[in-house]
């Protein structure tokens, strides 16, 4: 779906409310592919990922009120939804645990609790459609929320990782989903064809142009059609506290490291697994995950420059294996899919996207293959996923700008 698309979307829809968006700004704001760590944030691993063209798009307007109106094309039946600022539920509201809504009254929570003047709420129409689970819908549309919030007050923040702060809170606080970092960051510093690698020691982004030869790579997403309820309901939850648990076990037995990311040579590496491999395999499995990718990366952004597309699929696929065995934080679903396009000639490499158990896998594929691979999908996924034949979905996406703004265009 093209921009124009989208707009006519809002349009219709507001007029069907009775709502009138004359005169808004537009934000659209990405979803993301990560290429490496997948999971490797809350370890504290550098980062790389792109942004793809999934989106949210939210016609917004100041109204000159302490009362925020918002509508959701994706959600007509939650209605219009209204909320003053500074006066809304509690975080982890069990009122709102289903609605949409939670997500932007956290986001006026976490701004007035950070100490912004919200003088004016908001009119606004939001549609997306980026699927849910594994491409970050969630972080999309927090992000949208918040900038659009400042920009409709006028407020200009220059620190771009205190947005990617605020936009985390909303979900760790407000939702009680313990999501890290990736998704905000590879969203909001994501650039037309160019690669974002974050290193967090010193919360830096470089721009990663794909060498000569990375013409030739296609990303594709496959939406399992699968509905995961949420991170905090997750075994993403449970991977996140057994990843802190053997830390502190390592820590306890001496170890001088304060993430799993501090585990980066031979010798430290079997040390630590050596010493708890008998008693915590299951934890030993997390920290080889982390290592080994580790080790990779450098590897996959050395290829990622040169345009070698098959060593940046074949680290892609080492790492989906690394995540179902090691890590095993994927699901029945998402390796039915991976499956599936393994078999196809020209797919370069496979796994499951973001927080696990459900949602969305993910192929990087030569563009010659793209249509193989979705008459794969089509053939194979529906016979051996029967409960999902009319739910999945599978999106061939380009790399693109994590936020973008409209003027004229309502």
């Amino acid at each position: 779906m093209n921009d124009k698309q989208a707009i006519g979307k809002i349009k219709s829809a507001a007029e069907d409310a009775g709502f009138n968006i004359d005169g808004c700004r537009i934000r659209r704001t990405s979803s993301r592919f990560c290429l490496g760590v997948e999971h490797g944030d809350y370890n504290g691993t550098e980062l790389f990922g792109v942004g793809t063209d999934r989106f949210i798009w939210f016609a917004y307007k100041p109204n000159g009120m302490k009362k925020n109106r918002l509508f959701s094309v994706n959600f007509p039946d939650d209605g219009m939804v209204q909320y003053e600022t500074g006066n809304v539920p509690k975080p982890q509201s069990k009122a709102m645990a289903h609605s949409w809504a939670r997500f932007a009254c956290g986001v006026n929570y976490i701004l007035s609790k950070s100490g912004y003047n919200i003088k004016t709420g908001i009119d606004g129409v939001i549609y997306g459609n980026i699927p849910g689970g594994g491409m970050s819908r969630s972080a999309s549309l927090t992000l949208n929320l918040i900038l659009s919030i400042l920009d409709a007050n006028g407020i200009e923040e220059k620190n771009q990782f205190k947005i990617v702060d605020m936009a985390q809170a909303v979900e760790n606080e407000y939702i009680g989903s313990p999501c890290g970092q990736l998704d905000q960051i590879m969203i909001l510093f994501a650039r037309e064809g160019m690669g974002t690698h974050y290193n967090p020691k010193n919360r830096t982004i470089n721009y990663v142009p794909l060498g000569d030869g990375g013409q030739d790579l296609r990303i594709v997403v496959m939406d399992t059609g699968t509905n995961r309820p949420g991170l905090d309901k997750s075994t993403y939850k449970i991977r996140r506290s057994q990843c802190q648990e053997i830390v502190s076990l390592a820590q306890k037995a001496g170890f001088d490291i304060s993430c799993l990311a501090d585990v980066k040579t031979p010798k430290l590496y079997d040390e630590i697994a050596s010493a708890f491999k008998d008693e915590h395999p299951e934890l030993c499995g997390l920290l080889a995950y982390i290592y080994k990718s580790q080790n990779r990366f450098y590897e996959m952004m050395d290829a990622w420059k040169a345009g070698d597309i098959a060593t940046i699929g074949r680290i892609f696929r080492a790492d989906g294996l690394g995540l179902r065995d090691e890590y095993k934080i994927s699901g029945p679903e998402l390796e039915t899919m991976c499956d599936i396009v393994r078999t196809v000639p020209g797919v370069l490499g496979e796994r499951m996207l973001g927080g696990g158990d459900k949602g969305a896998a993910g192929a990087l594929v030569l563009s010659e293959s793209v249509d193989s691979v979705k008459k794969a999908v089509d053939m194979a996924y529906p016979l051996s996923r029967p409960d999902y034949a009319d739910k999945y979905a599978v999106h061939i996406c380009k790399i693109v700008d994590g936020v973008k703004v409209f003027d004229g265009l309502l």
